[in-house]
């Protein structure tokens, strides 16, 4: 029930800021403010319902170290974003025409922060963190993953392929950063700085949705192994090879931390450290 409760508490916060998103979508002001309002709005539901229903505080959406933690995490995305984008150019399958639309990219810093926050609330907050304290973090890192990737086939452009790298290189990957910093700012970061840098910056396709025009007029071409096709360059192997390293990266630094929990135990509810409670 506890997980029942935060994810539908969650969810009703998700669906409200999704429709006033959608309803300013064709001003890029509003989206930035209504979008940076409905990021807000769902870690503000999270932390309530947590509270609620755990009767303590939700420490991995603390404010001390909030905006530094989420600095990183931009950091870290658009870097990532950014790796993948050099390896295209170097190959002749991505190339700039000149600058697309500061006003285009303003909007979608709201649009993408709204969906980075509350993907990360959904998906880490509630469903990784829950299921984790069941059957351990490999598999529920595996498992939600998983479901993460395969949420992306109901995109415009979706195809197995794209939803399968998804789930590689953000799904993984970002359970992986949530498990070595018990941080959803860092991991907000880190889905927001990928997002922000795909469709506001690099003006590519992101996750089948619909090329969005960012600071630069640019276009891809080529093998859609390499490019992503129409999926966007989250169908790379680019993508996929440095998200799978980034995971390598943070279940590593979880494994120096002590936060890992392994499967027959259960981590004690609310804690950041990797105490466990025999079943």
């Amino acid at each position: 029930m506890r997980f029942v409760k935060q994810f539908l508490a969650v969810l009703a916060a998700y669906a409200a800021g999704g429709v006033a998103v959608d309803a300013v979508k064709d001003n890029d002001w509003l989206t930035l403010v209504v979008g940076l309002a409905a990021a807000a709005l769902v870690v503000f539901v999270y932390a309530w319902v947590v509270r609620r229903t755990e009767r303590r505080p939700a420490s991995d959406v603390a404010r001390e170290g909030a905006v530094a933690r989420t600095g990183w995490g931009t950091l870290i995305g658009a870097g990532m974003f950014g790796a993948v984008i050099v390896n295209l150019s170097a190959s002749g399958h991505y190339e700039v025409d000149g600058l697309g639309s500061v006003p285009g990219a303003i909007g979608l810093v709201g649009f993408m922060a709204a969906a980075a926050a509350t993907e990360e609330v959904v998906f880490r907050g509630v469903l990784f963190r829950v299921v984790e304290e069941h059957i351990g973090t490999y598999l529920a890192l595996a498992l939600t993953g998983l479901v993460f990737g395969l949420s992306h086939l109901f995109n415009e452009h979706a195809t197995v392929w794209g939803a399968l790298a998804i789930a590689v290189e953000a799904g993984f990957m970002l359970a992986a950063a949530y498990a070595a910093t018990r941080s959803l700012w860092l991991t907000i970061g880190v889905h927001f700085g990928w997002n922000f840098a795909a469709a506001g910056v690099f003006s590519t396709e992101v996750s089948g949705n619909g090329t969005s025009q960012g600071l630069l007029d640019a276009a891809t071409s080529g093998p859609k192994l390499l490019t992503g096709g129409e999926f966007g360059p989250e169908g790379s192997v680019y993508a996929i090879g440095f998200g799978a390293l980034l995971t390598l990266v943070f279940l590593w630094l979880a494994h120096r931390r002590g936060t890992v929990v392994p499967f027959g135990a259960r981590r004690t509810v609310g804690s950041n450290s990797p105490a466990t409670l025999p079943r």
